[in-house]
């Protein structure tokens, strides 16, 4: 047993239930993801891990309550966007982490990550990439055992992307860590097959493909948003990983290559930094995800990034900031998504006030963590309280529907009916 775990139960040491397996938690508000709507009230039953009742008649007898008083329940929050094994944000620790360090090192860092983003209220994330050697799938494996403190991690293993491109390991030497399929670094149609396939047969749970330039990498050939593979490319990714039972996420700034990734069926795009009315309605068309990350126009940069970096970056910010508010404007489906891991681990909330600063509203915000997030990911089994539903639950001061920000301050974190964070 965990020692959130046992806090949570010593919180109930006068029960004479301690040992029953029922238990109810109360509060004075709920946020109802599917209505979009705070209601209250709340009293939720949970057993074995599973929400068994909402807002009963009675509730069983024996049961241990968790009476969290002027709190506001939420379900647990899905982050679409992380990097639970990697520290983009130490200085310059991006830059030689690479050469510096093994899987071994990352997949260890990330015990310490998943910690951070579970107790600030995301109970699963989708990890949006990792450097060689599958730490992600590591990570996943043992958070699942229950040998570490984490989220459900749906990890994308390595990026796939072309020769020297963003998602390459570029700056060094020529010999100095060239890779090929299996680490995803991959040119042609063959080979991108190659490359999915290699995915999969390891664990990965998606497949990331970079359909661009970036802004963390010192690609030469191409500027930040150009586009990067083929649409021949895209479509054999796409392909290849849906008869895997895979979706696609595609890390995408320009115009040209988020249209490409798009037509070839990507389930989401990520960052969209250079949406056009033709991005748009190709987006509607098709039902692909926006998962944008407004967080990262507002952080400040480490004073060691490189200016070529900080250049990019500047470039974008604008650019981002129109294309989130005509995706919202427009009706295009949205997921949340923070990067962590691009700025500190369990700063992930930052991205909501964020996000309604760009003028999405409160209650948009909440459901592309939740109800929007479950859709994309492809799971029913969460991102709503509700009867039959993982007992994913999260509390937080204040009413968020009022002040976002009350999200940066989550006070109450159950996974799978166990407790892992409470006052």
């Amino acid at each position: 047993m965990n020692h959130f775990r046992l806090l949570g139960l010593l919180l109930l040491a006068l029960s004479p239930a301690l040992t029953a397996e029922t238990l109810v938690v109360t509060a004075d508000r709920m946020f109802d993801a599917e209505s979009g709507r705070i209601i209250g009230p709340a009293t939720v039953v949970v057993d074995d891990g599973v929400i068994v009742a909402l807002n009963p008649d009675a509730v069983p007898g024996d049961a241990n309550v968790i009476a969290l008083g002027d709190r506001t329940l939420l379900p647990g929050l899905i982050d679409m966007h992380t990097h639970l094994t990697g520290d983009y944000f130490s200085g310059d620790h991006w830059v030689t982490m690479p050469v510096y360090e093994t899987a071994a090192d990352w997949a260890v860092l990330g015990t310490k990550f998943a910690r951070q983003t579970l107790e600030a209220g995301f109970t699963t994330v989708r990890d949006a990439g990792a450097l060689p050697g599958f730490p992600d799938v590591a990570l996943m494996k043992a958070i699942a055992r229950g040998d570490v403190i984490g989220p459900d991690v749906f990890p994308s293993g390595h990026y796939i992307s072309i020769s020297g491109g963003h998602c390459d390991i570029t700056g060094f030497a020529p010999g100095i860590q060239e890779l090929g399929p299996k680490q995803g670094i991959a040119d042609g149609v063959a080979e991108v097959m190659k490359a999915v396939r290699y995915q999969a047969k390891h664990g990965v749970r998606n497949i990331k493909v970079c359909a661009t330039g970036g802004v963390f990498s010192f690609s030469k050939n191409a500027p930040v948003g150009a586009q990067q593979y083929s649409q021949e490319e895209l479509d054999a990714i796409v392909r290849e990983a849906n008869k895997l039972g895979l979706r696609v996420l595609a890390h995408a700034h320009g115009t040209d290559g988020i249209n490409a990734a798009v037509r070839a069926g990507v389930s989401s795009i990520e960052h969209g930094s250079i949406l056009s009315k033709e991005s748009i309605r190709l987006m509607k068309e098709r039902g692909t995800y926006l998962v944008p990350q407004a967080y990262l126009s507002d952080m400040p940069l480490p004073p060691e990034t490189p200016q070529a970096t900080i250049d990019k970056s500047n470039y974008l910010i604008p650019l981002s900031d129109r294309s989130i508010r005509m995706a919202y404007e427009n009706g295009v489906k949205m997921a949340f998504g923070s990067d962590a891991g691009v700025f500190p681990h369990g700063d992930n909330a930052k991205e909501f006030a964020a996000l309604v600063a760009r003028s999405l509203s409160e209650e948009h915000v909440l459901k592309m963590a939740t109800t929007h997030a479950a859709d994309l990911l492809g799971v029913d089994d969460r991102g709503v309280i509700a009867e039959g539903k993982r007992a994913d639950l999260i509390a937080v001061p204040g009413n968020p529907l009022e002040d976002i920000r009350v999200m940066e301050d989550v006070r109450f974190v159950m996974k799978l009916g166990e407790i892992y964070k409470s006052e």
